[in-house]
């Protein structure tokens, strides 16, 4: 058994086509034809507000690259395993599974689409995603959320994340500078 960052063991696992079901939702890689609605859902202001590595302007060459050149990279090297969030054949999110060295383990990121907000889909995809890498070995997972970002700390919440304690200056600002983080934690079996 070799582990890859984070303590995950993905023997036998190729990321490149990795797909995660729950009761509603497929968590699968991103596909070319996902170009319309990433685009869509990253005009949002509240999406663009929180996220600060999102460009502004977002445009389509930036939603190209994501779907057909860097979420599928992250796959191929092992570094993490991003997925669209889709519900009844439509995309309502984009979520992942960060694949980092550290002490930590494996990091979980969400995003909700504004047409699909209040419908639960990020707190499903990120239990679902927690559920994976602990299943896989992972000792434990754990997310970052700004904290005035009160939507996506009860999404953790909601997803059985343990709030954990705030990290400060943990989070780059769009434009310069640093935030405060809630630093939420899964163990397996909890």
């Amino acid at each position: 058994m070799t582990l890859d960052p984070g303590g995950v063991d993905l023997d036998g696992i190729d990321l490149t086509t990795e797909v995660v079901r729950t009761a509603r939702l497929v968590l699968r890689p991103h596909r070319p034809d996902d170009e319309d609605a990433v685009l869509a859902a990253c005009q949002d202001p509240e999406t663009q507000r929180w996220l600060s590595a999102l460009p502004v302007p977002y445009t389509r060459a930036d939603a190209r690259a994501w779907v057909a050149e860097a979420a599928p990279a992250e796959r191929a090297g092992r570094r993490g395993m991003p997925v669209v969030v889709e519900a009844g054949g439509r995309l309502v999110g984009s979520a992942g599974v960060h694949l980092r060295e550290g002490r930590l383990g494996p990091e979980i990121g969400y995003w909700t689409a504004p047409w699909a907000r209040g419908r639960g889909y990020a707190a499903e995809a990120a239990h679902a995603l927690a559920d994976w890498a602990l299943g896989l070995g992972a000792p434990r997972v754990h997310l970052f959320v700004d904290v005035g970002n009160t939507a996506s700390q009860a999404v953790a919440v909601r997803a059985g994340f343990v709030r954990e304690g705030v990290v400060r200056a943990a989070l780059d600002l769009r434009g310069g500078g640093r935030a405060d983080a809630v630093l939420y934690g899964r163990l397996p079996g909890g």
